[in-house]
Order: C-alpha cells, then structure tokens, then sequence
C-alpha cells in the first residue's frame, strides 16, 4: 500500500525535523500476492453490513514537541482524503519519536437500511492545549441512543467540529476497548491521549482495531467506555483471510533474519533432528523410557500438562552435550496462521525449538555473574509474530517472545536486512529482540538484573523453506495444513528443573550483600522459574492475542 506525502501541508517544520515528520515505507516493494477468491488484500472488508477500508494518508490537526515519548511530544491527525462514501470514525494520534506509520478505519453502512450509523448528537470538550486558534482542542462525540462512539476529533480552533466530521456505529456493531499504548500527556488539567484497541483479542474475538484513541483530562475524565471499537458481525469473518498460496506468500515476503549470540553455543534444530537423534519419553512411575519416533507419532496426545510424561535428552553423556548444541543447518521455524482482530488481521506465529537453553547470567553494576544452573533446561520453544493487514497484505507489526512475556515493534521501528525483518536471540536464555545490546531485566536504575545479551553471530535465515507451515485452522479441511502429530504433545519437552535457588546464588555470587543477592532471587523466581517447557499450543497465544508485558 503506497503511503501518504506531504501530510504537513504549510506548517513550518522545526529546524530539526521530528521523526513523525517522515512517512514509513517497507524498505521492499510490496509483492502482488496470488489471486483467489477471497478477499485478503483487496482494501475492503464486509463486517456484516458495515464496510470498512483502512486509510494510511493524513492531514495534520496539531502538534506539540513537549513531552511525551522520548520527549518529543506527539502529533493528531485527520484520516485524509476519505474516499467517497465513506465516514471517519475518530483521528489518529502518533508519538513524534518514530516515522509517520498508522492507520484508522473509515466506514460506510453496506446494509441498505441507512441504520448502521449515525452522526452525533453534540461534541463535549475534553482539553484544550489553549484559548486561540492554534491550539489543539479535543472533543468527544455525544453518540444517539443505540449508538456508540468509536474515536475522537481534534480541531485547531475552538469551533466544534461538523456533525459528520466523525460517525457513531450502532451500539451491536461495537465491541469494548481498552488502552493499548500511552501518546501523549499534559500536567494541564491532566490531560492524556491513549491510542486503543479491542478488550478481547483473539482468534475467535470479533473486536475489531479501529486506529482511534481516547482523550481524557481532570475537566472531562472520560472512561475507556465512553468509547467502542468496532466488531465484525459477518458469519464469514475469516473471509479475508489469505489462502495457503497467500500464506506461504506473505512468510515469502516477511519472514525474518534471526541473528544468534556468537557465544552462545546452544543452537535451534528442527524437531525431527531432535527426535532422530535419541530424545527420551518419559512417564511417571515407569523407570524405562521410550525412544521418541522421528515424525513423534508415539507421542500421547491432549490430557494438557499433568507431568504425566515428559522428554528428555539421549541418556548416553556425549550424546546427550551433542543434541545441546542443536542443528543450526538443520533449524526450522514452525508457522502457526490465525485470524486476529476480527478477522482483519492475520498472525504468522513462527515458533523455534532449541534442545537446550544455557544458564542465565545476572548483572550487579559493572559486574556479570554466571547464575551456576539457574535458568538451565531441555527444550526451549520461543517465538516471533507477524501481523499482516488483511486489507492490504503490509506488515504492521512483529511481536518479540521474551521469556513468559514479550513486546511488540511496529513495522516502522524494527531493523531491516535484503527486505525482510530482523530479530536477535539472547544469550543462552533465546529470548527475541528488535536490536542488538543488553536488555536488563530488573532495576534498570540500580543496574542489577538478569542479562539477556544479542549481538550479530550465526544468522538464520527463515526464507527458502525454513518456514513450516504446522497448522492454520480457519482454512478447515480444504486447507490441507496436516498438523504434526508432536504438536499435539501438551507435557514437558523437558524436565522440570528444581533446585536451590538461595543455594545457587550464595554460591556464584558469595562476594554480594546479602540484600543484593536476594533481590536476585526475588529476579529469579519471578522471571525464570516454572514449570517445564511445553510446546507451541500450551502457550496462551496459540489462541489469544499475544502477551505484553
């Protein structure tokens, strides 16, 4: 989808350009995607009897460079041109410290009962960053009863918007939202704009992600709920899905580089070389495991993870420190495709098996401490979502597994090689992020915590096969996707690993105050200690929308 330009206008630019000030394009061209007869990419999306189109062009309302993140402050904008037709539903909000990447939905009423929105009753005030004209003025639709609001206008004078400036949904074609990211705030009158998306997010969740946010203040503090988002009513929401041609297509076009630390030397393998390469079964009570078979067809199935059985690593010790290592050649990122917000969005979930995950380290000011065997255990399933637009095919978004959590990166702010994004794994514990360098996870502040290291090493390219597509539900039979037989195993894929945790820190790090090394500790339980590993459908967000922190 070709972006907006010149969205300024005859604002005078700051002699410093701010990011936002620049539009953001896919560093390569966008491919044709294969034909079908659905309706992914193809710019419109039936929701029932209202059809939405999403628009990336905009036309600047107000700015200011004070605050907000990085210190920049945050600019508003009006969806612009509309296409003909069609209705706003709110403006759009964006932090001033990345390039101009976003998008809100405009609508029009397909049901032929003219019903399905209506124009509001009055505009409410909300905050207003001044008196006279220039400044920036918020305002909140009144909605007719039966009707909610969906987004906010902005103006640059003190004159209410139009009546159609933005439409109101009929209340059955809305779903609740929440807070998705903070974009500005103002000690006056204690003001904040708050960009929102669907409350329930998953894959049968019809809530739908507008583009608009909430403003509120001490004078008018407006609720999440004064607001709604949209939600697909359609009994076909997955109609815009892609097909598996477009599936395989889009991983074509987006599938990452996976940068792995130069030290860290246990590597991903695919599953199949685990499994060939002596991988024990397990059961509770029965001394004598069982050789796993290479395709895991003697694998139990369901019965979730009741420590029934579990897998190890060959029992034999050389074996066993070889299948440590992993099979980087070898590697594979196992594909996951489902519906998100509503069916206006695809996630390609790409999941990666490592036999072993290494010891963690821990940071006190200057000094690194290996943490002895805390952090250690067999099997280590991490992952990275894509989120595609179904209106247009263009990545929006890459999701980060972080451990039990993880963090999103919009298209505009992840690195780039021949294309494509980039990932890093960390240091032992494989955890996934946008850039290279040290995340700490602890007191930033106080410089203790637990190292999650990335730097450019081995790189795994998941293009040319790498990609295996393992499972895509909506597609039903006639998508043909076979699901593994080792996806179904829902028990360990390792041990679970017990031991002394004050013992294990006393012992590495025997110089440290006692406080210091119980923080580390409290890091520890909170951050590395759980159950053993379980496979890709055990993880919330085989289901669900993925996890923020």
């Amino acid at each position: 989808m070709q972006r907006g330009r010149s969205w300024f206008g005859c604002v005078p630019m700051s002699k410093a350009a701010l990011p936002v000030e620049r539009d953001f394009d896919l560093p390569a061209v966008k491919p044709s995607w294969p034909s079908s007869d659905g309706g992914f990419a193809k710019g419109s999306i039936d929701l029932g009897g209202i059809e939405v189109r999403q628009v990336t062009t905009f036309a600047k309302v107000w700015s200011t460079t004070q605050g907000g993140q990085d210190g920049l402050g945050a600019t508003f904008f009006k969806p612009a041109p509309v296409p003909t037709g069609f209705h706003a539903l709110g403006h759009y909000a964006q932090p001033n410290n990345r390039p101009l990447f976003g998008h809100v939905l405009v609508t029009r009423d397909a049901s032929g009962t003219g019903a399905l929105l209506a124009p509001p009753l009055d505009y409410a005030l909300v905050w207003s960053s001044g008196q006279d004209d220039g400044a920036g003025f918020f305002w909140l639709p009144t909605p007719p009863d039966g009707y909610k609001a969906v987004g906010v206008a902005v103006t640059a004078t003190k004159d209410k918007p139009q009546p159609g400036e933005v439409m109101c949904v009929r209340a059955d074609f809305t779903d609740a939202c929440e807070a998705e990211e903070s974009v500005w705030s103002s000690d006056k009158d204690g003001f904040s704009a708050t960009a929102l998306r669907p409350a329930v997010r998953g894959i049968d969740a019809r809530g739908v992600h507008t583009g608009t946010f909430l403003a509120r203040s001490d004078v008018a503090p407006a609720s999440v709920s004064a607001l709604a988002c949209l939600k697909n009513n359609s009994a076909a929401y997955t109609s815009c899905m892609p097909d598996l041609a477009q599936v395989n297509a889009v991983l074509a076009a987006y599938s990452p580089h996976v940068y792995l630390h130069p030290n860290d030397p246990y590597l991903p393998s695919s599953v199949t070389w685990f499994f060939e390469n002596g991988t024990l079964l397990y059961q509770k009570g029965n001394p004598t495991p069982t050789p796993v078979t290479a395709d895991g067809s003697n694998l139990p199935q369901g019965g979730g993870n009741d420590d029934a059985y579990w897998l190890d690593l060959p029992a034999d010790n050389g074996q066993k420190e070889r299948v440590k290592k992993g099979d980087l050649a070898g590697a594979k990122a196992y594909v996951q495709a489902k519906p998100m917000l509503g069916g206006t969005a695809t996630d390609l979930a790409l999941f990666f098996f490592y036999p072993f995950n290494g010891p963690a380290r821990a940071k006190v000011g200057p000094l690194t401490i290996p943490l002895g065997m805390i952090g250690e255990h067999v099997g280590d399933w991490e992952h990275l979502t894509l989120r595609v637009s179904n209106f247009s095919g263009e990545l929006l978004r890459m999701y980060f597994s972080q451990h039990s959590t993880g963090a999103w990166a919009d298209a505009s702010q992840l690195e780039y090689l021949d294309g494509r994004p980039v990932a890093y794994a960390s240091r032992h514990g494989h955890a996934f992020y946008p850039r290279e360098g040290l995340v700490l996870q602890g007191d930033s502040k106080l410089g203790v915590g637990i190292r999650n290291d990335c730097a450019k090493g081995s790189r795994m390219d998941t293009g040319g096969g790498r990609c295996e597509l393992v499972s895509a539900e909506y597609l039903g039979a006639a998508g043909k996707v076979a699901e593994p037989a080792w996806l179904g195993f829902e028990r360990g894929w390792g041990p679970r690993e017990e031991y002394d945790i004050g013992r294990e820190i006393n012992r590495a790090a025997r110089i440290l105050p006692r406080a210091i090394k119980e923080r580390l500790a409290q890091l520890v339980n909170k951050l590395l200690v759980g159950e053993g590993p379980t496979g890709p459908k055990m993880k919330g967000s085989w289901r669900n929308d993925e996890r923020d922190p």
